[in-house]
């Protein structure tokens, strides 16, 4: 399930790692960054942990935010980033303020 978007468009995603665990990236040539991590070339990450599926995709305005984007989510525990893949915001806003 890839969304079709044009090459420059600059997006976050999550991908389901075969461990389980979450890869978050960025990319602006979304579909070339995809067939990279299937195959193997786009980092050691998902080398050594390929990819099961695509689970989240965010398209932002320009590459600078998709980059800030990229490392808010990065921060955030695995019940967050679970919560923003099942778009359930109202649990996302409960586990951001369960921090304060």
């Amino acid at each position: 399930m890839v969304p079709s978007l044009s090459r420059d468009t600059p997006v976050v995603y999550i991908l389901s790692l075969r461990s389980g665990v979450f890869y978050v990236g960025c990319s602006t040539d979304f579909e070339a960054r995809l067939r990279e991590h299937e195959h193997g070339t786009a980092c050691h990450t998902t080398r050594v942990d390929p990819p099961e599926g695509l689970l989240f995709v965010e398209v932002q305005p320009d590459f600078p935010t998709a980059r800030r984007r990229e490392a808010q989510i990065k921060r955030w525990s695995r019940a967050k980033k679970q919560a923003l893949v099942n778009r359930d915001y109202r649990l996302l806003q409960q586990l951001s303020r369960s921090r304060e």
